[in-house]
């Protein structure tokens, strides 16, 4: 089915009014210039700008998503072209123009009226440019080059694949978030670094500005249209705001304080959360997740973000709500994101709905299909012995290049998603799939964000770190042993398959075990919570995720289908299993 396979957002989209909301809701401006929708494109062998341009593409959809028109994948020796027009009225004296990519994949060059304005490698990370001194009054020429060579490199790329099959989906190229603009004083706020500290009942707030010049700045924090405080510092310190009595966030009650930023020159709107995660023991001196300096499971699915036709991108703001919303429903408080970084906006509907998130990074090191993760896998299951990922050509890690701009991916995972409170803990490596020094990862992401948890290698190969004794288990009865100095989770688990014909995006069916109706399925799910997951808290696990959200192209696992028009298990028994598994955790921290 592929191409034909459309959400009901796909449907109505409206190409003149493709996802126009605010990109960044954590540092918002009045000004604010969309840039989606049809671009002219070409895609040739050659990276000069082509004579001609094949048609038009609506952005922000890659090339390969249907709901681009162009349904055509970027082959890695290929360049990707992108050409369209603004018209600006006219530039205020003391005024700068900034344009901001939400995500291009992979490298891309950037051109102003014919001008280089800048390069970008990276498929997942904003950036931007001041076109300033490039822009001009009336109409303005944007061009963009792309190339994007996928799974032919080490570069990171998620669950992307030239060869796609199974648990291995279609790539992407090109523009996958929203383009924008907005105008901003010579002297602007850039960047704020929020720190709400619950036990001391305060937020540590950093306001960080263009230039070395420190200005000062007045801070205004607000609850429900009620302003609770107000404070003056200056731009680069770090300023310390008391909030006697503060409200907590949970995903039951998911209280959002309003954050108003303001210097001579600019102002900002953001929020904050206070809430806290962390790795405690319970009162049977077991290790558990605890929010809020309680304990608290987190009963989670594992989230791949993909639609069968936006692919990376959801059709709509609606869509991405849409997943949200029907999770919490069915009982969940916890999405797992998996090896992909969603724009802005899905981790502020997750902040303000109420849902937790595990953030992936986004994997990458040279491609093997598996080949040399299930032999060592193998080798641990049947001898207890476990591959160290020091041992950089075991892994397919010994290109340097490589191992660098993972690293270096990592500090922009962080910063860019520092402060949005859902996330409450970190997966740099997920089953072998570009590991390497995952205890020397750690420590650096743990001096990076000390206030979030770390699962340090979900899956298979363990180095003995992190937060979490991280268990894949799709197969044989779940058996926990509770550990010395971490809590355990399941961290990926069911998989359970029915493939349904008129909401598949294929014939091809993928899944750990097959089911054909809604009732066999539901039994399945039921009594895996009965049988593994209600037993195995007593014994100390402390969170799950299962498999998973939707199904995602070959895949039919999926709670919902990739269409998202069907529950595929019974709605009310899944309500009651996690009501009993909820009940059941209260009963074992007791």
């Amino acid at each position: 089915m592929g191409d034909s396979l459309k959400t009901r957002w796909g449907k109505t989209i409206d190409p003149e009014h493709v996802l126009e909301e605010y990109p960044r809701p954590g540092m918002k401006r009045n000004s604010y210039i969309c840039l989606n929708g049809f671009w002219d494109y070409a895609i040739t062998k050659s990276k000069e700008f082509p004579e001609e341009y094949e048609g038009r593409i609506l952005v922000p959809f890659s090339p390969e998503a249907s709901l681009s028109g162009v349904n055509k994948i970027l082959r890695p020796d290929q360049f990707l072209h992108y050409r369209r027009t603004f018209t600006v009225d006219s530039m205020e004296s003391g005024h700068r123009l900034i344009l901001h990519f939400g995500a291009v994949d992979h490298s891309c060059e950037v051109y102003l009226n014919g001008c280089k304005i800048g390069e970008h490698s990276g498929g997942y990370w904003h950036f931007s440019f001041d076109i300033t001194a490039f822009v001009q009054t009336g109409d303005n020429l944007l061009q963009l080059v792309v190339r994007d060579v996928t799974d032919k490199s080490y570069h990171s790329r998620g669950k992307q694949s030239l060869e796609r099959g199974g648990m291995w989906y279609t790539p992407q190229s090109g523009i996958w978030q929203t383009v924008w603009m907005e105008f901003v004083p010579d002297r602007y706020i850039t960047e704020l670094i929020l720190n709400p500290d619950s036990d001391m009942e305060c937020l540590q707030i950093q306001v960080m500005m263009n230039g070395r010049e420190r200005m000062p700045v007045n801070i205004t924090v607000r609850l429900k249209d009620e302003v609770i405080l107000e404070a003056d510092g200056m731009t680069g310190d770090t300023c310390r705001l008391q909030l006697p009595s503060c409200k907590l966030w949970t995903p039951e009650e998911p209280i959002l304080y309003d954050l108003i930023v303001r210097t001579d020159e600019d102002e900002v709107i953001s929020y904050f959360a206070m809430r806290k995660i962390s790795l405690e023991k319970d009162t049977k001196g077991i290790f558990r997740m605890f929010l809020n300096n309680r304990p608290y499971y987190q009963n989670g699915v594992l989230d791949q973000g993909y639609y069968p036709d936006g692919l990376y991108t959801a059709p709509s703001d609606e869509a991405m709500v849409n997943d949200i919303l029907q999770m919490k429903a069915l009982g969940f408080n916890m999405l797992r994101k998996h090896v992909k970084i969603e724009p802005d906006r899905w981790y502020y509907h997750c902040d303000r709905l109420g849902m937790l998130v595990w953030q992936d990074m986004i994997n990458g090191g040279d491609w093997f299909r598996g080949r040399l993760e299930t032999q060592a896998n193998l080798l641990k299951q049947l001898a207890g012995k476990t591959p160290r990922d020091a041992n950089l050509r075991t892994f397919l890690r010994d290109n340097e290049k490589g191992r660098k701009e993972f690293i270096r991916e990592v500090g922009q995972t962080i910063r860019q998603l520092y402060n949005f409170p859902s996330i409450v803990l970190w997966v740099p490596f997920n089953e072998g799939w570009g590991q390497f020094e995952a205890i020397k990862t750690t420590e650096l992401i743990r001096k990076m964000d000390p206030s979030r948890l770390v699962d340090q290698a979900s899956g298979w190969y363990d180095m003995g770190g992190g937060d979490v004794s991280s268990i894949h288990n799709y197969f044989v009865p779940l058996i926990i042993i509770p550990q010395p100095t971490r809590c355990v989770a399941v961290s990926e688990f069911g998989g359970y398959s029915w493939h349904i014909v008129d909401h598949s995006w294929t014939e091809n069916e993928f899944g750990y075990r097959k089911y054909h109706s809604r009732e066999e399925l539901t039994e399945a799910f039921v009594n895996l919570w009965k049988k593994d997951v209600i037993p195995n808290i007593k014994n100390g696990l402390s969170a799950t995720v299962f498999t998973e959200l939707s199904d995602v192209e070959d895949e039919t696992n999926g709670l919902l289908t990739y269409d998202r028009e069907i529950i595929k298990i019974n709605a009310e028994k899944i309500i009651q299993a996690n009501r009993q598994l909820a009940d059941a955790f209260d009963a074992a921290v007791k």
